[in-house]
């Protein structure tokens, strides 16, 4: 196991990665932009370097700035987190290069599930289920539109590069493709410096089912059961559950030897987590891999008894896994709701500010994973997410009841928050049967 891990990260996720290398007897290392002079996980780490100005571009996505870091306080090895550089395959061989192990996978496999084109052909190879649409890139309008008459309207232009619902767009009809296509491309070569997009079939008021990988680097891999993350809005990701109130054990399976095909198929190793689409027929098709630790994850962790972080640092450092597919039980239910710093009544518009006051809820079965305290400052410069609401009980009647009174006695003064947004979404008598899909919250206000 390393002696000392470096967080490129801030917020709950570095405070989160902290506490994993602490029960590991790892020392860390926190780094922080000017703006984060006050963060909690500067605080907390055992050691603590400034790598430049608020920005992110200036900051957390400074490569070089990361790298000296590590050599300046002999950091073995880096862990990402989720955003920033976690998906960044170059950073990832820099690492490699400066001989600091990276915490996730192969670059190679970064660069492989990072391309959505290329990362559908090789499902398609795996004989994983994709969704019916172009053989990698469109070029041009033509292609795009001799596609889209195959698979038929309405149909989704997607970056191939893309991530976090930018440079996507729905196209219900011919007429649209050509302002679509063409703004999909100015989105993704902004956001991505690549503007290749793809087209694929639209898959009318589908689930959004992700399965939790963990795969070690002598070949094993096992799947961790499921997150339903259907409820979205504008493509970001609001509440997440496991078990899916829509999953029976078959498809579980199904689903879950699919995820483990499509790691193998592209030499994964580490925490990982493949995306599908699934019908109400219980078609699921292949939508992406993501190459991180999730937003969601502990949910897993809770229904599982698995921590995912550990496990991410045991591979990282050459380990086995010690865990076989037979040994994933699920049990119970876990629900997240994410905080975000935001006045849902305004267009969700951003709510940086100073916490005036703060109750964070508590007792059996709820976790709160944050990095926000009474007193801290929200800078404006990154995600308005402030902290994870999760519960745990024995079914999911009961998991619900509790998420709404600790929705309740969630309480932050002096910011704009989406608690009582989450609140009304989990008192909905559609939600509480597990009646929803994809397009639930943009057919609902709960502001």
């Amino acid at each position: 196991m390393f002696n000392k891990v470096l967080i490129a990260n801030r917020g709950e996720i570095a405070v989160r990665v902290i506490r994993a290398c602490r029960e590991l007897g790892v020392r860390t290392v926190a780094v922080f932009s000017e703006a984060d002079r006050g963060a909690l996980h500067a605080q907390i780490a055992d050691e603590a370097i400034c790598i430049g100005p608020a920005s992110s571009k200036d900051s957390y996505l400074n490569v070089k700035s990361i790298l000296a870091a590590c050599e300046v306080t002999g950091a073995e090895a880096i862990h990402p987190g989720f955003g920033f550089l976690s998906e960044n395959a170059t950073f990832a061989r820099m690492c490699k290069r400066c001989g600091v192990a990276f915490i996730g996978p192969d670059p190679s496999s970064i660069d492989l599930m990072g391309d959505k084109a290329q990362a559908k052909e090789t499902m398609k190879s795996a004989g994983v289920p994709v969704v019916p649409g172009s053989d990698g890139l469109v070029n041009t309008m033509d292609e795009a539109k001799a596609v889209a008459a195959v698979i038929g309207y309405p149909v989704m232009v997607k970056a191939s590069a893309g991530g976090g619902g930018r440079g996507i767009r729905l196209v219900e009809k011919e007429e649209d493709l050509e302002s679509a296509v063409t703004a999909a491309k100015q989105e993704a070569l902004s956001c991505f410096g690549d503007d290749g997009v793809y087209v694929e079939k639209f898959i009318k008021n589908p689930r959004h089912i992700e399965i939790q990988l963990l795969a070690d680097q002598f070949g094993n891999v096992i799947h961790l059961g499921e997150r339903d993350c259907s409820l979205q809005r504008r493509n970001q990701k609001m509440l997440e559950e496991t078990p899916s109130p829509f999953m029976n054990p078959a498809l579980r399976e199904r689903m879950g030897e699919a995820a483990k095909k499509a790691a193998v198929a592209c030499g994964y190793y580490n925490a990982g987590t493949v995306e599908f689409l699934v019908d109400d027929q219980e078609n699921f098709y292949f939508m992406e891999m993501n190459t991180r630790i999730q937003v969601e994850h502990p949910i897993t962790e809770l229904v599982t008894g698995v921590d995912l972080v550990k496990q991410q640092l045991l591979v990282a450092a050459g380990e086995k896994l010690s865990l076989t597919q037979d040994q994933i039980k699920l049990t119970g239910h876990a629900i997240e709701c994410r905080i975000n710093a935001e006045n849902p009544k305004l267009n969700f518009r951003p709510s940086p500010g100073k916490i005036q006051g703060l109750h964070m809820p508590g007792g059996p079965g709820v976790r709160v994973d944050s990095a926000v305290y009474q007193g801290y400052e929200i800078p404006p410069y990154y995600d308005s997410m402030i902290a994870k609401l999760i519960v745990y009980a024995p079914t999911r009647p009961e998991a619900i009841m509790k998420m709404k009174w600790a929705l309740a006695e969630f309480l932050v003064d002096g910011v704009d928050t989406n608690i009582d947004y989450q609140l009304n979404l989990v008192k909905n008598e559609d939600f509480e049967s597990g009646n929803y899909d994809i397009g639930f919250l943009g057919r609902h206000n709960f502001a």
